[in-house]
């Protein structure tokens, strides 16, 4: 009884099962609902069978399911190893873990006081005042008298004894939830040796049910019996009101007659006008409808259309206008309960033609004929393909592009390699089959114009990618730039909204749950099925109107476009945010990743052509044939790469490594058979030098004048006519004269094809001045035990080692001295900053040479004291005068002034000759204290005065010495 007191036809749902209740309910107490159009096939259809989730106690009986399981989940969770038994609700639920903590306040929350509502108060208290205004307007129709409540406490006490799920108005036993609390599912088991027990509680719950109904008898007689009195009085008063509803239906019926005859007179005809326009309107938006609905009919052949035009971007915004539609405008039509899903799979073919599309423009663009006109194959195509894939999401189509770009890389070495091999008549196609090993038969110059052509395509090619990697960055560019701008549009939008809420503020206080006051106030004229409508209306305007109700469709249809329009006249920024999504659908974020990765793709695209064009090299450096180039020609190979590396940098805007790098192993392997090929020149050539004075011929001199000049390079060969040019006995050099042997003049050579070897290869600057510094250091070693470690005695058959080819030596290697700070300065302009410490080898060098400048000049000394030692050793003071022992000396000072004044300078000659003057004096200074002769102006004294004039008058005649100064006097012992 509870249950039919407070069921109502539409059963409210505030249980977590409501959905199902209100499809059962609505099964049993209206007539089938009518299955909505298929617009998205995965909603729930209203079947109860696809809804029921229950157990049967027909189909499931026999099954065993989760509701059999006795075990509640804090008996499972309980740990039977702990000694002591939790009784906290969390260490019982989440274990022994769970550990009570006080959580600290956020930082990022502010403290909210009174104060923050201030604002909310203001603007509320208005609002509130109109509510009760409209409150006590609108007086509510049922009104429930408490009185009685207080009065019947001991009715009252008599229903606590029933349980509250029997007063509940939701109270229904369909649902599988109540029936389950009313009647448990225990007394129903049929399980053998419990079926006393069962009858048991089952007579107990009879009994306690008919308890409940007791009460409630109870209660309602004495409800009756307090309301007795009011139904006699009103049985009493019921003739005297069958009188007054005589007199009133009189009263009525006149009423209706006169008001009969006014709506015929005056509103009859007004009516009918009205009733006639709003027809007319609803024709109109049924013309509209079908207008609309012909033209969505039309999507799919203009979409065919403009497929076959290759018009993807027309047809992907046609399908998205469409989609659309179909979900505003054209909602709920049977006919169009497939298009949606269609025109999604047509979504899918044009994402597959798009990709395929553009793999096909990648393909024709990138394998197109290789000439100098770099322009974009088909722009309009390809912007209109990267447009249509941004607006799908295809965000990887760059890859595409990549691997094409790859394979055309590989196509174009191997073109070129057949169309040269295809020139060169020796070589036989069909003896040699494979590309690699014909292109290993060509000489230096067809490979290096094969290896030019290369580089010539690569260029082109890149500069290709480039124009076109650029193109589809401006379109990314121009989404980023579109996103930017509707951000903009954003803000601006919000601001207005934003002073529009502040104005229409008083219109908003007249509002009251989405109607106006007059709807309010006619409301309670309305019929109660009317008034329900307008509530369900107001309460849930996303419901979907029902197809079978003819009264309620234009007033949906109503709702429906006044609702539009209300969207279409007030912009705001979740729309602006929609119509970007679903326009582009991309974030700033991906469509800069985007950017680069493009970027990233040009990147990728040099070393492509440099890791190709590294292949190429290491496929002809298989059989040695790069180390076997001479210098020009290894200096072209560099030359050119270094240029299309310059140019690939230039087109690109970064640096590849992997060619420089084959270039820097390459000439790596260059420099050590350039050193090697030189040291094993001036090796042989120092074995075989004689040490005798070469003459120089015009282009060495020609060579030096150069270097003085400031062109430390090797001078290019001029016509044979200079070939007339008599050589000379002399190097002159900056105005001094240099005697020198053939090896040195050849070693000046060498010296300057590293130089120039370093101006034609940058990259191996470090690598030629450790290799020159070591060519240098050991010329100056192997010319060291040559000359003063006597090895030209057994290298050439030299008899002696003479005082000329010493000073030679010392000569030769004074010139080479002369051009280390010139060689030092010329590395130093073409190394970097912190490459400065390895000029160190040159100042190495220079104290090298020096010494051993400074060891030939004592060796040369060391002759002259030997024989002073010899000779003045036998020197006795007797006539005649000069003596013998003078005599010589001054001959061999002459034969000494003789072998080296044409080879040293005078300056040079002189302090020489001090030198030699000065190991004389000690010798004979030694000799005369031997002998007891002192400068007492005695004969001995006079004898040896008049010989040390002697010598003095030699020694100042020779070339060179007339104002050298000897002071002989300090042969003479200094008296104490």
């Amino acid at each position: 009884m509870a249950s039919s007191h407070s069921s109502s036809p539409v059963p409210q749902s505030n249980s977590s099962d409501a959905f199902f209740k209100k499809e059962m309910d609505a099964t049993k107490c209206f007539r089938p609902v009518q299955s909505l159009p298929d617009v998205c096939p995965k909603e729930p259809t209203g079947d109860p069978s696809n809804l029921c989730d229950s157990p049967s106690l027909v189909v499931d009986q026999h099954r065993w399911t989760i509701y059999h399981s006795k075990v509640n989940l804090p008996a499972a969770l309980n740990d039977p190893r702990l000694a002591k038994r939790e009784s906290d609700f969390f260490t019982k639920t989440w274990g022994v873990d769970f550990v009570d903590t006080e959580v600290t306040p956020s930082f990022y929350l502010p403290q909210i006081t009174k104060e923050h509502f201030a604002l909310y108060q203001q603007e509320i208290t208005p609002r509130e005042k109109v509510h009760e205004r409209c409150k006590n307007i609108c007086t509510p129709k049922d009104t429930f008298d408490r009185t009685l409540l207080h009065t019947h406490d001991k009715s009252r006490t008599d229903l606590e004894q029933v349980p509250k799920i029997f007063m509940k108005p939701d109270f229904a036993l369909e649902d599988s939830l109540t029936f389950n609390a009313v009647l448990p599912w225990s007394h129903f088991s049929t399980a053998g040796g419990k079926g006393n027990r069962d009858a048991a509680s089952s007579k107990l719950l009879q009994e306690k049910l008919s308890h409940y109904l007791d009460i409630v008898e109870v209660n309602i007689a004495h409800q009756i019996s307090l309301r007795s009195e009011a139904f006699f009085h009103a049985m009493t008063s019921q003739h005297e009101m069958q009188d007054y509803l005589r007199k009133t239906s009189q009263a009525v019926k006149l009423l209706r007659e006169k008001i009969s005859k006014i709506d015929k007179v005056m509103c009859e005809g007004s009516l009918r006008v009205l009733r006639l326009s709003l027809t007319r309107n609803n024709c109109i938006k049924a013309y509209n409808k079908l207008k609309l609905m012909a033209t969505v009919h039309q999507t799919q052949p203009t979409v065919q259309l403009l497929l076959s035009t290759s018009e993807f971007v027309g047809a992907l915004d046609l399908i998205a206008t469409t989609q659309e539609v179909l979900q505003q405008e054209l909602q709920g039509i049977h006919s169009f309960r497939h298009l949606g899903s269609q025109l999604c799979e047509l979504e899918k073919l044009i994402d597959k033609m798009m990709i395929a599309e553009f793999s096909t423009y990648a393909r024709n663009d990138l394998n197109r004929p290789l000439e100098d006109d770099c322009q974009i194959l088909e722009e309009e195509r390809l912007v209109s393909l990267v447009f249509g894939l941004l607006k799908q999401r295809k965000l990887n189509f760059y890859e595409i592009y990549g691997d094409e770009m790859i394979i055309t890389a590989k196509n174009i070495i191997k073109q070129c390699v057949v169309n040269t091999v295809s020139q060169i008549e020796e070589i036989d196609t069909e003896v040699v089959v494979k590309l690699a090993d014909q292109m290993r038969m060509m000489n230096f110059p067809q490979w290096f114009d094969l290896l030019k052509s290369i580089f010539s395509k690569f260029t082109i090619f890149l500069k290709r990618i480039k124009a076109t990697l650029n193109t589809i960055h401006s379109v990314v560019f121009l989404v980023l730039d579109k996103n930017q701008k509707t951000r903009d549009l954003e803000d601006t939008l919000q601001k207005n909204s934003a002073k529009d809420s502040t104005v229409d503020t008083e219109v908003a206080y007249l509002t009251h749950e989405g109607m106006f006051i007059s709807d309010a106030f006619s409301e309670g004229d309305l019929p109660p099925v009317a008034a329900d409508t307008t509530s369900q209306r107001n309460t849930s305007p996303n419901s979907e109107p029902c197809s079978s109700d003819s009264v309620s469709e234009p007033e949906c249809t109503t709702d429906s476009s006044s609702s539009k329009e209300q969207t279409s006249s007030s912009v705001t920024p979740g729309g602006v945010e929609m119509m970007i999504s679903d326009d582009m659908k991309l974030t700033d974020l991906e469509l800069v990743r985007l950017a680069n990765n493009i970027q990233e793709l040009l990147y990728n695209a040099s070393d492509v052509c440099h890791d190709r064009s590294v292949k190429f090299l290491m496929a002809r450096a298989k059989d040695g044939f790069l180390e076997k180039l001479n210098s020009n020609e290894f200096v072209a190979l560099s030359r050119l790469m270094e240029g299309f590396i310059l140019d690939t940098e230039q087109i690109c805007g970064r640096k590849s490594m992997s060619l420089r790098g084959a270039l820097q192993s390459q000439a790596n392997r260059f420099v050590n058979r350039f050193h090697e090929e030189r040291k094993t020149k001036l090796s042989l050539l120092l074995d075989n030098e004689r040490w005798k004075q070469a003459e120089v011929p015009a282009e060495f001199q020609d060579l030096v004048d150069s270097v003085s000049d400031g062109r430390i390079s090797l001078p290019e060969k001029k016509p044979a006519a200079t070939e007339e040019r008599k050589p000379t006995e002399f190097l002159i050099v900056e105005g001094q004269k240099y005697a020198t042997v053939g090896t040195v003049l050849l070693l000046i050579r060498i010296i300057l094809e590293y130089c120039q070897c370093v101006d034609n290869i940058p990259s191996i600057t470090t690598d030629m001045l450790t290799r020159l510094s070591d060519l240098l250091k050991y010329f100056n070693s192997r010319s060291c035990q040559l000359v003063l470690g006597a090895g030209a005695l057994q290298v050439v058959g030299l008899k002696t080692i003479t005082t000329k080819n010493l000073a030679l030596s010392s000569r030769c290697l004074q010139l080479i001295v002369h051009y280390i700070p010139i060689i030092r300065a010329h590395f130093e302009a073409r190394l970097q900053p912190k490459q400065f410490s390895m000029l160190r080898h040159f100042d190495h060098i220079m104290k090298d040479y020096h010494d051993h400048i400074a060891e030939i000049s004592a060796k040369l000394v060391a002759i002259m004291d030997s024989l002073f030692d010899k000779l003045l050793s036998k020197y006795e003071v007797k006539a005649p005068v000069p003596s013998a022992c003078f005599r010589n000396i001054c001959k061999q000072m002459a034969k000494m002034h003789e072998a080296i004044y044409d080879l040293l300078p005078e300056e040079q000659t002189q302090m020489l000759f001090l030198r030699i003057n000065a190991s004389y004096k000690i010798h004979l200074k030694r000799q005369l204290a031997h002998l007891n002769v002192v400068n007492d102006g005695g004969p001995l004294n006079g004898l040896v005065t008049s010989d040390v004039a002697f010598y003095t008058g030699n020694l100042q005649a020779l070339k060179g010495l007339k104002n050298l100064d000897l002071n002989m006097a300090e042969i003479w012992e200094q008296k104490r």
